[in-house]
This record gives structure tokens, C-alpha cells and sequence, in this order.
């Protein structure tokens, strides 16, 4: 596997960019169930079994926008970014995670480390070989506390982490997260997580979700 240099800033693609509701359009295919199975008992933490299926059909959207990234590289990452949620102290997750200058808290480089743990010990018996597991590894640690991705792959794996986030669903969880009513936190998503998006295909995604989940929440109103 190779990953693809990162292009300039957003990354333009070609493509025909599927805007429709994520949910019609749920992961492909059972080829990850084996690593899904895995995993269990870490989709458990702070709603792993809500934010990665979401974030791997985010995922799978954003490679038919790049048909020239490591579509396999970039669906296990983003399947196994978050894993080490569930190998931490899980009552600092939100004391520490996810108030203050949180990118930066210890517990965020905690769970980063916890996930390239986990992608070493689940990958290779299912027949992912060494250098495989060395790439997903190298777009999990980092994917919360790097500055910059390194790759294409990388980007689309951190846009797809941040996409759910535009979704109903994702509104729902991750706004408690940060004590924050659905109102300012779509405020939050606009003015903060809009300008870290890498692609031109999540810019897309991201700003026709938000634009359908404040009309159902009816945030204008209720705030």
C-alpha cells in the first residue's frame, strides 16, 4: 500500500459529491466485519458503535470523491481511529476530552496510542500484513493532536472523523459531549469544525448536512 501526497489545500476532486442523507447510504459490503468483531468491546466507549459506522460511510463517500487514495487504507483507519476511547479511564473522557484546550489534553494522545495499540494486535492475525499496519497506525496516532495530515489518505480519514459530527445523530451526542444545546453547537460546527475540513468533497458534505440537521432541529427557533 502507498499513501497519496497531500495536495494543496482544500483538496479539489472531479467527482460527483453524494450530498443525500447518510443514511442512505450505510457501509458497504462485510469485507470489515471481521475487524468490526474485533473490536466490540471498544465501540462500547463514549458511542464508538454510533461515531464509526457513521464515520466509515462518511468514509467510503469521500474515496468515490478520490478514487486515487488507498480506499482499504482509509476504511480500516477511520474504523479503528477511535478504538482506544475504549482503553482509557473512561470517567476523564469528557472531563478531559472534551472541555478546555482539549486537543491538546493528555487523554487525547492517550486514546491515540491505545488505537495504533489495537490496530497492532487485530490487524495482522486477519491477515493485514506489517506495512499495512504501519500506515493505519502512522493516520491514527496523531488524528486528534497532529497539526497537519501527511497524506491524502490521512485528510480524508480526519474529514470523515469530522463529518458525523454535521449529521442529526451526531449533533445529538457530540453537542452533550461539549454541554453545549444543538443550537450552539451547529453555531460551533459552522464557525470551528468548517475550516478544518481538508477536502472540497467534506466541505460540500459537511455544509449541506449542517444546513439539513438545523432545519430538522429547528435551531433558529430553539436556542
Amino acid at each position: 500500500m502507498t499513501t497519496h501526497a497531500l495536495p494543496t489545500r482544500p483538496i479539489p476532486t472531479t467527482r460527483a459529491v453524494d450530498t443525500t442523507s447518510i443514511d442512505t447510504t450505510p457501509a458497504r459490503g462485510d469485507d470489515l466485519d471481521p475487524i468490526w468483531r474485533s473490536v466490540i468491546p471498544e465501540t462500547r466507549a463514549r458511542s464508538n458503535d454510533v461515531h464509526l459506522p457513521i464515520s466509515l460511510a462518511y468514509a467510503e463517500r469521500l474515496c468515490d470523491a478520490h478514487p486515487e487514495a488507498d480506499s482499504l487504507l482509509v476504511r480500516v483507519s477511520i474504523l479503528l481511529h477511535d478504538t482506544g476511547w475504549g482503553r482509557v479511564d473512561e470517567s476523564r473522557i469528557l472531563s478531559e476530552g472534551f472541555t478546555g484546550d482539549w486537543r491538546k489534553s493528555a487523554i487525547r494522545f492517550e486514546h491515540e496510542k491505545q488505537g495504533c495499540e489495537i490496530a497492532r494486535e487485530v490487524l495482522p492475525p486477519l491477515g493485514y500484513d506489517d506495512g499495512f499496519v504501519r500506515e493505519v497506525t502512522a493516520i491514527i496516532d496523531g488524528h486528534d493532536t497532529r497539526p497537519e495530515p501527511h497524506s491524502l489518505e490521512d485528510a480524508l480519514v480526519r474529514d470523515a472523523d469530522r463529518l458525523w459530527r454535521f449529521d442529526h445523530a451526531g449533533i445529538a451526542l457530540a453537542s452533550g459531549w461539549f454541554g453545549l444545546a444543538p443550537a450552539p453547537y451547529c453555531d460551533r460546527l459552522r464557525r470551528e469544525i468548517i475550516p478544518e475540513l481538508h477536502s472540497e468533497a467534506a466541505l460540500t458534505m459537511a455544509t449541506t448536512a449542517l444546513d439539513r440537521s438545523e432545519a430538522l432541529l429547528k435551531t433558529g427557533v430553539l436556542r
